[in-house]
């Protein structure tokens, strides 16, 4: 797992970062790696990884987080990519892969409300991409909504947003 993250650190190859993350993605299956990535700085770089042009690298670092995010201390340090995640969602072509992935992302982290101020500023999005993505991207905007929607802070904000 380490030479991984420094392979990911090291190259600007988007091959190369891509299976590097698929791995990291499939490594984080298992809770004791999910600890070793983040114990190694691995949830920083592959958060780095989303500021990356290649949509397949995007996707990937977001799917690599979203599989860390199941535990609550790698939560911790990937909140603080929670408006990353929010603007690639709204940027990302509609229902593509990208944003797919970043609204899992945001489907496991609303989870609790411990993040939820963190996507009051997309909450128009989300009703947009419930309006006009297909019944996939409806789906997983549905998940972030409800898990939103469970929280009554969020009330105001869920019903005062334009769309």
């Amino acid at each position: 797992l380490q030479k991984l993250i420094h392979l990911l650190q090291a190259t600007d190859d988007p091959l190369i970062q891509e299976q590097a993350l698929i791995t990291l993605s499939n490594s984080a299956a298992f809770s004791v790696n999910q600890d070793i990535i983040r114990n190694l700085d691995g949830l920083s770089v592959i958060g780095g990884m989303l500021s990356n042009c290649v949509p397949k690298v995007k996707e990937k670092a977001l799917n690599a987080l979203n599989n860390l995010s199941m535990n609550t201390k790698n939560q911790e340090e990937i909140q603080v990519f929670i408006t990353q995640v929010c603007r690639t969602v709204e940027s990302a072509p509609l229902n593509s892969d990208v944003q797919l992935a970043g609204l899992r992302l945001l489907t496991n982290m609303s989870v609790t409300s411990d993040y939820h101020q963190r996507m009051i500023n997309s909450i128009p999005c989300f009703l947009h991409l419930l309006s006009e993505g297909t019944e996939r991207t409806q789906i997983q905007v549905l998940k972030v909504l409800v898990n939103l929607s469970a929280n009554p802070a969020m009330t105001r904000h869920l019903l005062r947003a334009q769309v």
